[in-house]
């Protein structure tokens, strides 16, 4: 069934109250301090998608099961922009050649938020549960040093650690967070921020098994109840974090 922007805009609202939107977020923080996923959807007016995102810091195999299995999509990992600018990680369509990368026109925002996709030096393929956990660990070790005072950690050093191509998508935060952008990569580094976690989260995004479009919020909504999980709106997190 094709619903309206104005019909899943009045779902969102229904939600929000239903949700009390503070104590939403407030969850979503204290969640995130516990390395336990939230489900955040961002606005109706934008992808109109809800991701299950981690604290990067708390994935293990089994969390990396639940993202490819319940939510569907691509697992990618969001570091800062100060972290991406330590390490020079490009924008991915600045680094590519190919006239493919060229003339982007995106529907939901002025442009993407991806960089290099890698795998960490000790995995094997890359793509297997634990070597993708492995490599989104070792992601936000590398934002953690990175943001710690006196520590140094540049490319180089990211180098040593990391290859690419791999298995795992690195996403740039804009500079001023949620002021610059409102995407799931912004979201999930704000409430890694407001929990005191290092600035590197997962992100991915859930499917409908049936029609392959996205999961309604509605739905999402519904397996974060049946999972013991925090559901939060990206406009609730935009007005309590930004």
């Amino acid at each position: 069934m094709t619903r309206s922007t104005a019909d899943v805009a009045d779902a969102g609202s229904e939600r929000r109250r239903e949700n009390a939107p503070d104590g939403a977020v407030d969850r979503a923080v204290a969640a995130f301090r516990r390395g336990e996923p939230v489900l955040v959807h961002d606005a109706a007016d934008r992808e109109g998608e809800t991701d299950i995102v981690y604290p990067a810091g708390a994935v293990d195999a089994d969390a990396v099961v639940r993202l490819r299995a319940d939510a569907g999509g691509l697992i990618c990992t969001a570091v800062s922009h100060a972290v991406a600018d330590a390490i020079d990680l490009p924008f991915l369509e600045d680094a590519l050649e190919h006239p493919a990368s060229a003339d982007h026109d995106l529907a939901y925002d002025d442009r993407s938020s991806f960089s290099l996709p890698v795998n960490h030096r000790e995995t094997f393929t890359g793509i297997t549960d634990d070597d993708r956990a492995l490599t989104i660990r070792r992601l936000a070790d590398v934002a953690d040093a990175v943001a710690a005072p006196g520590e140094s950690y540049d490319a180089e050093d990211f180098a040593t650690e990391f290859r690419t191509p791999g298995h795992v998508h690195v996403l740039r935060g804009a500079p001023d967070l949620l002021d610059d952008r409102r995407g799931h990569t912004e979201l999930g580094l704000a409430l890694s921020a407001a929990a005191d976690l290092p600035p590197a989260v997962v992100v991915c995004e859930m499917l409908d098994a049936e029609t392959g479009g996205a999961r309604t919020p509605t739905d999402a909504l519904e397996y974060a109840r049946r999972n013991d999980l925090v559901y939060v709106e990206g406009a609730d997190v935009v007005d309590r974090l930004g």
